[in-house]
């Protein structure tokens, strides 16, 4: 069988699988305010149950429409007999759902989803009810109400694809009631929770903390978190922590790791993959990485009696052999074994086989992720 060393230089163009290399080396600073957030500064869910009506007969035809078309009308002094169906086909019952974002106030109005529950066929030109929305506790936070909006309404007629029906929004239409309490105010200190937990940012956090406002002004916690004693005045405070979300901190570096879409054939993975020496045999294909130079490809590596020799006078193209062969210095990045692989045409099945082989056998220094 013929080995040949591949310049990775001239390979462009991969058939089949696409290679994207995520983070650079050395990484850049960011502002501390896009990799962590405030401890307790967060949104809050809100849910509710409520009637949509005014449809044009594009309505439900459920139990449960019926009884809450019953109760809405008892509530406003109309008792319907048990025995008459209030055939309520321009309702529809709905469920609405919104987020209150922190520090908002009583008086302050928010977007809200609504999205029908029952057999509706659409809820276009509908009118949503007066309707409270709770968060986890159970407790009324704000109230729902207004016109619903569809979106793609009307364009069934053209090849752009339309919106469902079944669901639409309502802009600025819920009024908050009750505020929703942070404890932003009640503790000595502030907690900056990243985004991607890492004990080398969270170190990194702390230092850059403590060298623009003193020592001991912060400490690291976890890898998740940063301690930061604050100013209990409120208006101090709000500064202070405008000031530490501009400070600017080198993250730490992702670990090593490949992650593999079988079905379109992408590949993405970091910058810290590395292959360790190995060999395999994949169909008509055979990828090794040297352990000492070029001409010792590895020990054994297909059950031979003696080790694979190439000597470099022979690896050229003109060796004979039928299967594609390649041959790397140990240590090769990932990307140029890739590399090589495509030039020939590989199918992306082909590349994922060949990078489990090489994860089962040790060879892999990188987390292996198929999706």
């Amino acid at each position: 069988m013929g080995m040949r060393r591949i310049d990775t230089r001239w390979l462009q163009g991969a058939v089949g699988v696409v290679l994207v290399l995520l983070a650079a080396s050395v990484s850049a600073a960011e502002r501390i305010k896009d990799i962590a957030s405030v401890g307790g500064v967060r949104s809050n869910q809100l849910v509710g149950y409520g009637l949509v009506v005014g449809l044009d007969g594009t309505g439900d035809d459920t139990p449960f429409t019926e009884q809450s078309v019953r109760s809405m009308l008892a509530s406003q002094g109309v008792n319907i007999p048990h025995d008459v169906d209030p055939d309520a086909d321009n309702t529809a019952a709905v469920m609405i759902t919104a987020e209150l974002p922190a520090f908002t106030r009583p008086g302050q109005q928010i977007d809200v989803s609504v999205s029908s529950l029952g057999d509706a066929d659409s809820l276009q030109g509908g009118e949503l009810l007066m309707t409270p929305l709770r968060a986890a506790d159970g407790e009324v936070y704000a109230v729902a109400q207004g016109r619903v909006v569809i979106g793609g309404f009307g364009a069934e007629d053209t090849e752009i694809p339309v919106d469902n029906q079944l669901g639409g929004s309502i802009p600025n239409g819920a009024m908050v009631e009750r505020r929703i309490d942070t404890g932003f105010q009640d503790r000595d200190e502030v907690v900056l929770n990243l985004h991607e937990p890492d004990f080398t940012t969270a170190r990194r956090t702390a230092e850059v903390i403590n060298h623009n406002l003193g020592p001991r002004t912060a400490r690291a916690e976890d890898a998740g978190s940063v301690r930061v004693r604050a100013p209990q005045d409120s208006d101090q405070r709000v500064s202070f922590i405008s000031f530490l979300e501009e400070l600017r901190v080198e993250p730490g570096e992702a670990p090593a790791e490949v992650i593999v879409n079988a079905r379109t054939g992408t590949i993405v993975m970091g910058s810290n993959v590395r292959v360790r020496p190995a060999a395999v045999s994949h169909g008509n294909m055979t990828v090794a990485i040297g352990a000492g130079g070029p001409e010792q490809i590895a020990e054994d590596p297909f059950g031979l009696d003696e080790p694979l020799m190439v000597p470099d006078e022979e690896m050229d193209e003109g060796l004979e052999g039928e299967n594609p062969a390649f041959v790397f210095q140990a240590g090769a990045d990932l990307d140029e074994i890739v590399d090589a692989i495509n030039a020939v045409g590989a199918a992306p099945g082909d590349l994922v086989a060949i990078l489990e082989a090489l994860k089962r056998a040790g060879a892999l220094r990188a987390e292996l992720t198929i999706i």
